[in-house]
């Protein structure tokens, strides 16, 4: 059984990318305009470029205190190649980290019909159901969601669901406890939708931002010459039971 592709042709000395020469993408566009070819399986124009250009560009890095970078910086420290301190960077996006503009482009993607997202808002915090894309540990305003959704207006693609983005926001702050900002993975859910994509690539997006600052991290952390990363004993609090004897 053949495996088959319609990403990549490499036949006959040459290799075609979704039907263009690569030595030519090479030579006549830029790494943003490939992205969006092997993932649409056509060239972009200059206002679509612009805007996923600048939705990588809000996700290329947070700081050494999430989890990615911690993990990839600890991993790389013991001695590992600088790919494999990537994957467990990368394998380390879970549901409270990396995921959250997967999880809310597909909320935005079942309720963008929804008339009352009110009634909505209030029906899922009774449940205890926490709509992913609001809220940041430490940002009260995030200012990456306001730099997106400036490029979005200006290049036309703030459509239905960045609306829907500021309203479910409005309705959640109108029921909670504490202002919580629409973040940086739902307003990138919001965009990637106006822009057409499927919701199933939205983590991908994230990744692709990301790379480049887990690689940045780790070759940081291997030319700092700050060796083995552990905790020291100062630094850990044991809660278990105090030394007890075996009886015989």
């Amino acid at each position: 059984m053949k495996w088959t592709t319609a990403i990549t042709d490499v036949r006959a000395g040459k290799e075609l990318v979704r039907g263009y020469d690569l030595k030519d993408l090479v030579c006549k566009k830029s790494f943003v305009e490939a992205i969006y070819l092997v993932l649409k399986g056509e060239l972009p124009d200059e206002r679509t470029t612009t805007m996923l250009n600048a939705m990588f560009v809000s996700c290329i890095d947070h700081g050494v205190g999430v989890s990615s970078a911690m993990t990839s910086r600890l991993v790389v420290s013991t001695g590992n190649s600088l790919h494999t301190a990537l994957a467990s960077g990368i394998l380390s996006f879970g549901t409270l980290h990396g995921s959250a503009i997967e999880d809310a482009a597909h909320f935005f993607s079942l309720h963008a019909e929804t008339e009352d997202i009110s009634a909505l808002v209030r029906d899922l915090k009774s449940q205890g159901v926490r709509i992913p894309g609001y809220g940041h540990k430490i940002l009260q305003n995030d200012p990456r969601t306001d730099a997106l959704f400036d490029v979005a207006r200006k290049t036309d693609f703030y459509g239905k669901f960045c609306e829907l983005a500021i309203v479910v926001r409005e309705s959640v702050n109108e029921i909670s406890s504490k202002q919580l900002p629409l973040n940086v993975d739902g307003a990138l859910a919001a965009i990637m939708l106006d822009m057409g994509f499927d919701p199933r690539l939205a983590k991908g997006f994230f990744i692709i931002g990301r790379v480049p600052g887990l690689v940045a991290h780790i070759y940081e952390e291997m030319t700092t010459g700050t060796g083995l990363r552990r905790l020291t004993e100062d630094e850990v609090e044991y809660t278990g039971v105090e030394e007890r004897p075996i009886e015989s």
